[in-house]
């Protein structure tokens, strides 16, 4: 009886579409289910819920299609992370991750009234904490983890934006694929790569990669305070835990030592900056031609004529804003001549005009593709803004958090969108911000040229993606493309005491012949 007869013969014609091992299970079950994965799974996910879960699972579904079989881990918290599903396995552990909707929603709100003067470290720290405890109840459940060794995987496939599945990884010593854009210590760049402050711009500078005496100033102190709150409230959560697991000659860190970063974006969004051979840049990787839009939608955008129709949406975590915000939005929007789609979950604001759609949920990236689209208001999500790339669509920046501004700044500088600051907009700024980008038509021609630029590849980015996910299965890793620069001290890394040193010799130089003077 082959592997496969043998599943259908102990689960039925469906086969297992997910399970779940915690302190809950039943010893039996687990035996089962292990010797299932053993047979089957190759691959073990830990992803990132949310926004970053929509990126993860695209891959994971190419995976599947592929003939590769997957795993992944969730929490009983889980948001987006479905535990069925067609395209893998689940494992769910019985623990909370913290990164549930509930502390996400009250996260964001935080982090907006830190625009406010707030400050939001304590709950960052607070996320680390709870991400720190998970990884340690992992480790602790010997059942569970004695059943994932048994599995067998290939690699560990996980976003870094949280720590759990690179520790996760280097525990079971498995080869380790970032789906990555950002890492719990910064942009994902500032990891791997050479990353040189007199033209590489530090996150939430708003600067590009030609920068002032003073702007390079500026670019320094950030990275300073970075590396200060890093220290202060990253570091200090997984010392003990990784000196209890790993030993004294391991620290935070070495946990990055992935074989592989699959980099979410490219240079015709990013700044030129130097990189490394382990790094692949899959910008757009999910980014697909239009499909027909739902009959009520494609009803809708036919009616605009020939005024076309605007998009707005502030993607997945703000699904409202404060009441005067929205209703100016909303009387700006009804002053229009073209339509409006606008994913909105608040009250119906009372300025809202006959021209404006609001709805819970829309096919973004299937409306984006539509040639009726004149113009995309996004809160500059990584998703957001590559999809507008892709089909060629301005945008009208509404940065909110995290590295929305960054992601705009970067379509700003290149004369594709425009940008407003949202806590000092109203109607009128609103409404002029709209017609200039509208009116204009160099912001669609730059936006459909990087378009082409995006397109204009050898292999789709996926495809690449899946080609070097797939060589580090077959070489059992990638060694052979990481650095261990990692290793260095900073005064190595940067050549300190080598700049000393040969310092040192020509002042000894300098003073013997002053002396034989």
């Amino acid at each position: 009886m082959t592997s496969r007869s043998l599943l259908k013969y102990l689960c039925g014609p469906s086969g297992v579409t997910g399970y779940t091992l915690g302190i809950t299970v039943r010893k039996k079950s687990t035996y089962l289910y292990v010797f299932l994965i053993g047979l089957f799974i190759t691959l073990l996910v830990f992803p990132v819920d949310g926004s970053h879960w929509v990126n993860m699972n695209v891959i994971i579904q190419q995976l599947h299609l592929r003939g590769h079989q997957v795993s992944v881990v969730r929490s009983t918290d889980s948001w987006y992370i479905k535990e069925s599903s067609p395209f893998y396995s689940s494992i769910t552990l019985d623990m909370e991750s913290g990164f549930d909707e509930d502390f996400l929603t009250a996260f964001i709100a935080e982090l907006l009234d830190i625009q406010r003067g707030g400050d939001v470290s304590k709950k960052a720290s607070e996320m680390q904490k709870k991400q720190s405890k998970l990884i340690e109840g992992l480790f602790e459940n010997k059942e569970l983890i004695q059943s994932i060794k048994d599995a067998e995987y290939d690699l560990v496939l996980t976003d870094p934006t949280t720590p759990t599945g690179a520790i996760l990884a280097q525990y079971l010593k498995l080869p380790l694929v970032f789906n990555v854009r950002w890492t719990s210590q910064g942009e994902g760049h500032f990891s791997i790569a050479p990353s040189p402050l007199s033209y590489v711009p530090m996150v939430g500078t708003e600067l590009s990669d030609k920068m002032s005496f003073f702007e390079r100033l500026l670019n320094v102190l950030i990275f300073g305070f970075a590396e200060y709150q890093i220290a202060q409230y990253l570091l200090p959560h997984y010392e003990n835990l990784i000196e209890k697991y790993f030993g004294p000659d391991k620290d935070y860190f070495s946990m990055f030592q992935a074989d592989l970063w699959l980099m979410r974006v490219d240079f015709v969004f990013e700044f030129p900056r130097p990189t490394m051979p382990n790094v692949i840049y899959m910008g757009g990787f999910q980014c697909k031609p239009a499909k027909p839009l739902p009959q009520h939608l494609e009803d809708f955008v036919q009616s605009s004529g020939e005024h076309g129709v605007i998009l707005m949406s502030l993607g997945t975590l703000i699904g409202e804003l404060p009441p005067e915000l929205a209703e100016g939005i909303a009387a700006a929007f009804a002053k229009l001549p073209q339509k409006v789609i606008w994913r909105y979950k608040g009250d119906r604001p009372g300025t809202l005009g006959n021209n404006t759609l609001l709805v819970d949920w829309m096919p973004q990236s299937d409306l984006l593709g539509h040639p009726k689209i004149k113009l995309f208001v996004a809160h500059g999500g990584t998703n957001g803004v590559q999809e507008a790339i892709y089909h060629g669509v301005p945008i009208l920046g509404l940065p909110l958090v995290f590295d929305q501004h960054d992601n705009l700044f970067r379509i700003k500088e290149r004369g594709a969108g425009k940008v407003i600051d949202v806590f000092t907009m109203n109607e009128d700024i609103f409404f002029q911000g709209i017609m200039e980008v509208l009116t204009d038509p160099s912001y669609r021609m730059n936006m459909q040229r990087l378009s082409r630029l995006h397109r204009d590849q050898p292999i789709k980015p996926l495809d690449n993606a899946l080609f070097w996910i797939e060589f580090v299965m077959r070489h059992k890793g990638a060694a052979h493309l990481r650095t261990e620069s990692y290793k260095l001290p900073w005064y190595s890394y940067h050549s300190v005491d080598v700049i000393l040193f040969l310092a040192a010799v020509v002042l000894v130089i300098l003073e013997i012949k002053w002396q034989l003077m």
